[in-house]
């Protein structure tokens, strides 16, 4: 990871401390369980098929805009699903599976955003290719996604990410 992304997610982090006035804790549900690189890389794989595929289905139909903007929450349910499940700690009883948490492959999922948000802001700083209004689209819903994956990682609860939300407003 870039240094400039670690710098962003730091902030984002301590940004959120800061508004909650307290420290946030790293999920310990599986963050032990030792990880094949194999099984890594893949897991890593469908989180970016999923965010590209949900970014790209929202330029072509930009079904989640709003008069603030497209809505990460909307624009990427499969993504964010698929990050909940990565948390999974706790299952049903009858359920035919255990939890298999890997919260490593959420962090993995967030270097990815914040380097896609880093190069995002690149390309904004390169010369107008007409391409300017789409890339600031992408880089405010990648930026809000990293608020998303940020709250689900941590397990806050709808009324911290509330008070987040509002302070960031």
């Amino acid at each position: 990871m870039s240094e400039r992304a670690a710098t962003l997610l730091t902030g984002r982090r301590e940004r959120i401390e800061r508004i909650l006035e307290r420290s946030l804790e790293a999920p310990t549900a599986g963050a032990d369980e030792p990880i094949s690189d194999e099984t890594r890389s893949y897991l890593l794989s469908e989180v970016q098929d999923l965010y590209w595929n949900e970014i790209e289905w929202e330029h072509i139909t930009d079904e989640e805009s709003l008069d603030a903007g497209p809505l990460a929450e909307f624009t990427f349910p499969g993504f964010l699903a698929y990050v909940r499940g990565l948390l999974l700690a706790e299952v049903m009883p009858d359920s035919l599976s255990p939890a298999n948490p890997r919260p490593q492959v959420v962090l993995d999922s967030l270097d990815f955003l914040a380097n896609r948000v880093v190069e995002l802001q690149d390309e904004l700083a390169g010369p107008d290719d007409g391409e300017q209004e789409r890339l600031q689209s992408e880089l405010d819903m990648t930026a809000r996604l990293i608020d998303q994956v940020l709250y689900l990682y941590f397990g806050m609860s709808e009324a911290d990410v509330e008070r987040v939300e509002q302070a960031a407003a």
